[in-house]
């Protein structure tokens, strides 16, 4: 099943929900294998990322890549290319572009370092923020919604892959054959030499600082994310959207001040997950869980780091 791929993929009950399961499934191609892949030189991986949106229109088109569920979708990709070519020509001129886009900036950064805070947020808007446009597109073409602000669809996407890049931290240096960095040299420069050195205990005061300077920078989108879910008006779509925010800001609060993000994995328990899924019903329920977890935050915030007390007031 392809959303056994995803830890935030759940496709909402309309009519929509096909074009929103094969979005999802090629972004999660895109991304997750051809980009993620470290094993794939990079002379062979830019052209596949270049040219991933003309390949969903071959069905005999192959190429073996990425780790168990991923590996499956990509072994079984005339599955997903038959799929899309069954959807009407507008959703698949939408998905189309996106997904040349984003293929487009993933092959950028195959090439180039996350530097500044720029870098960062734009790579995470190839990654996630053209997703969330997407998103909001299709919505708008199937009726059921308004069409959202890009500024705001970017933001949901953003809040999304930059609290995965920091869960991530120790999978990704430790990616054989090559570490993935995606943490801003601009960031973790003013705390150590190299992002590498954050995984040893000698270190463990300078990495905790940089970790919640990094945490801090999600939480940025917090706002912008709340504006986009009240605007929107299924139910479905409703809770297809506001359940992985949810989790984003719950594992914003495990993570912040918690050095267990350089030793191994942090997520949230699954008793806790289930709970969100069953009474994450309506924008009331999602201001209470945000509350919630930014009270978590804002309980671990030590005096003298005032730049999180800014984003916190934001949340």
């Amino acid at each position: 099943m392809p959303c056994a791929s995803s830890t935030s993929c759940s496709v909402p009950s309309t009519p929509l929900a096909v074009e929103v399961l094969i979005r999802t499934v090629m972004n999660k191609l895109c991304s997750m294998t051809a980009e993620d892949d470290t094993s794939i030189p990079t002379e062979v991986k830019v052209p596949i990322l270049q040219e991933f949106y003309r390949h969903v229109y071959n069905r005999d088109w192959h190429y073996s890549c990425g780790t168990n569920h991923y590996k499956v979708l990509m072994d079984k990709f005339h599955l997903v290319s038959t799929a899309f070519l069954e959807l009407g020509q507008g959703y698949q001129k939408a998905i189309e572009e996106i997904t040349r886009r984003m293929g487009a900036g993933m092959a950028k950064f195959i090439c180039k370092e996350v530097e500044t805070v720029d870098d960062y947020d734009e790579y995470c808007h190839y990654v996630a923020g053209l997703v969330g446009y997407g998103l909001s597109r299709l919505f708008y073409a199937a009726g059921t919604e308004d069409l959202a602000p890009d500024s705001l669809s970017n933001s949901m996407g953003l809040f999304l892959q930059k609290t995965n890049i920091i869960r991530d931290y120790l999978e990704d240096i430790n990616e054989i054959p090559k570490s993935r960095m995606f943490w801003p040299r601009e960031i973790w420069s003013k705390y150590a030499d190299k992002l590498e050195d954050f995984k040893y205990e000698e270190n463990t005061e300078k990495a905790v600082q940089c970790l919640n300077d990094i945490v801090t920078n999600a939480l940025i989108h917090a706002e912008e994310c709340l504006q986009y879910m009240s605007a929107l008006k299924n139910h479905a779509i409703f809770h297809f959207c506001a359940i992985p925010q949810i989790m984003a800001i719950g594992t914003c609060a495990l993570c912040y001040n918690n050095v267990h993000v350089f030793r191994g994995v942090v997520k949230m328990r699954r008793g806790l997950t289930a709970r969100i899924i069953d009474e994450t019903n309506s924008m009331s329920d999602v201001y209470t869980a945000f509350y919630e977890f930014s009270s978590l935050i804002e309980s671990k915030v030590q005096y003298m780091e005032h730049y999180c007390c800014c984003s916190l007031h934001g949340v």
